[in-house]
């Protein structure tokens, strides 16, 4: 193969990572600059029965967006954004365009685009629509997939198609999953087809958000105060997220000591505020009381100060992403868990994988995340490969738990490479032989993606 295709090991190497720590370099790299490009990529991949797997900014934390077989497909090229089209409350994007920049520009026209994974600034939408990516706010306006009205994918024998969502309330004419074939593509980490359009959905920009650092020094009450939160009948927050005392030391550096020596908890929350910010302040004040906690919370009003906590939030898994990278070289790296549980049951899920960490001696490790979805991540760092078996079990043996609870081995990130070993935890025979059935209807010689989730 020679259309578009760089077998030069410096391009390879390129794009032989992501956030997972994995490190699989590809045969080939193609950086097609049109949709024409990448059709043509494919119809000469499927002829020469040569594997492709798509990547964008390449921010996944499960290996989805690396391979060592086939093409490494970059659609970073394609990133076109158009003007929103305000009274129908829309927005066509290509998918190398960063999620970030997608929400300025519907910002400009007093739009909000949604979903907000919390790599935005490094991340593509179409990373994002491949895994059904999520975020903080995530809490009040869902996962990506409820913000997709359209897209145009690129299937695995080169043919380019258009899948619109229904707008029917009603619907019996066959069975329920063939309704919105959109739905299939959006969660499937590229293993369906490669989407090279999308069309989505916007909501009014909010006129006023305030956020909170809301501090304690148990974590048992700040988890008390996460379901009092999400239980509360005077406030609709729009996020929910929690950290434990090793996250409040990252956050803490990263905030040049805004948050005080004695805090070993967290709940950060958002809300859309309606009337002034007074009377939305002492609603909180009125909930954290109730909860006991006695610490001053720390108020972000204002774009300026709501991007400054945001910041803060991101340093974490940015800092846990160094500190893996350091030991790559002794076969170690960063190890994040996905898995999420009813939020009432998240005290003790919390709890039940402390006490599964603290049997193996291994360090415990750094939790945080989207708590008011029962949605923690347990950041590991395993020095060399021997450590990194011992966390891959206690991960496991978290995971088992965590099933038992009703929970999920993955929330947000999706399966990739690095999770699909833990599928069958959860999904059954049945479940996994349907989509392989999916996958063989609409990928008959294997060619997308191989490796992931399947």
């Amino acid at each position: 193969m020679s259309i578009g295709l760089s077998s030069d090991r410096s391009v390879r190497d390129a794009y032989e990572a992501d956030a997972s720590g994995l490190h699989l370099v590809p045969d080939f790299v193609a950086r097609p600059e049109s949709v024409d490009e990448v059709i043509e990529v494919v119809r000469r991949a499927a002829s020469d029965r040569t594997s492709i797997t798509c990547a964008g900014a390449q921010t996944s934390t499960t290996g989805a967006s690396i391979t060592d077989e086939g093409i490494l497909l970059s659609i970073r090229s394609l990133d076109r954004i158009s003007s929103p089209d305000e009274k129908a409350r829309t927005i066509m994007v290509e998918p190398g365009a960063l999620v970030g920049q997608i929400k300025r520009t519907a910002a400009a026209v007093g739009l909000l685009f949604a979903p907000d994974p919390t790599s935005e600034e490094e991340s593509t939408i179409g990373g994002a629509i491949a895994c059904n990516a999520s975020g903080a706010r995530t809490f009040k306006y869902g996962a990506t997939r409820r913000h997709v009205r359209a897209l145009k994918v690129v299937m695995a024998s080169g043919e380019l198609i258009e899948l619109r969502r229904s707008d029917l309330e009603k619907n019996t004419v066959g069975y329920a999953f063939a309704h919105d074939p959109i739905d299939w593509f959006i969660g499937s980490e590229g293993t369906l087809g490669i989407i090279v359009e999308a069309e989505l959905s916007l909501l009014p920009l909010p006129h006023h958000v305030v956020g909170l650092a809301v501090l304690f020094r148990a974590e048992s009450d700040a988890l008390k105060f996460v379901i009092a939160t999400r239980e509360s009948s005077t406030i609709a927050a729009r996020c929910i997220e929690y950290f434990d005392g090793s996250a409040i030391e990252i956050a803490r550096a990263a905030s040049a000591g805004l948050i005080p020596p004695d805090a070993t908890a967290m709940v950060y929350v958002e809300e859309e505020i309606a009337d002034d910010l007074d009377s939305a302040l002492t609603r909180w004040l009125e909930l954290i009381e109730a909860v006991g906690a006695d610490l001053e919370p720390l108020v972000f009003d204002g774009e300026a100060r709501l991007r400054e906590a945001r910041r803060i939030r991101h340093s974490i898994p940015a800092t846990m992403n160094e500190r893996g990278n350091t030991f790559r070289n002794s076969g170690g790296r960063k190890v994040s868990t996905d898995w999420a549980v009813p939020y009432r049951r998240l005290p003790e899920a919390i709890e039940t994988a402390r006490s599964l960490v603290s049997k193996t001696g291994i360090e415990q490790p750094v939790i945080y995340g989207h708590a008011g979805n029962g949605h923690p991540h347990q950041n590991f760092v395993a020095r060399d490969a021997r450590e990194l078996a011992t966390i891959e079990g206690v991960v496991e043996k978290t995971l088992r738990c965590v099933l038992a609870m009703g929970g999920t081995v993955a929330a947000e990130h999706g399966i990739g490479k690095i999770k699909r070993k833990w599928l069958p935890l959860q999904m059954n025979a049945l479940q996994i032989s349907m989509m392989t059935a999916a996958k063989r209807e609409l990928d008959p010689l294997g060619i997308l993606a191989p490796g992931n989730i399947l």
